[in-house]
């Protein structure tokens, strides 16, 4: 494991100290956590903005409309073999 060392303002230091103590944790493994959880949050954000870009496409659009009408035709010829 690396080391990490970083400057951070003094409230912030302090709501660290707070919560760590609160919660039983050592403080690096609270920033671990933390950094964790909000680097996976700008994971979701990029995928959510990736897929809005996607839904304003029109070929991305037809396409997938095209692979649904493909899919919805298996499915009824499936009923029709039952």
């Amino acid at each position: 494991m690396s080391t990490f060392t970083s400057n951070l303002p003094d409230d912030l230091l302090m709501r660290l100290a707070e919560t760590a103590k609160a919660l039983a944790l050592p403080k690096n493994k609270l920033i671990e956590k933390a950094l964790s959880i909000y680097l996976d949050q700008i994971t979701r954000a990029e995928y959510v903005k990736s897929y809005t870009q996607m839904n304003e496409d029109a070929d991305i659009l037809m396409a997938a409309e095209e692979g649904m009408a493909a899919y919805c035709e298996q499915l009824h010829r499936a009923d029709e073999t039952r």
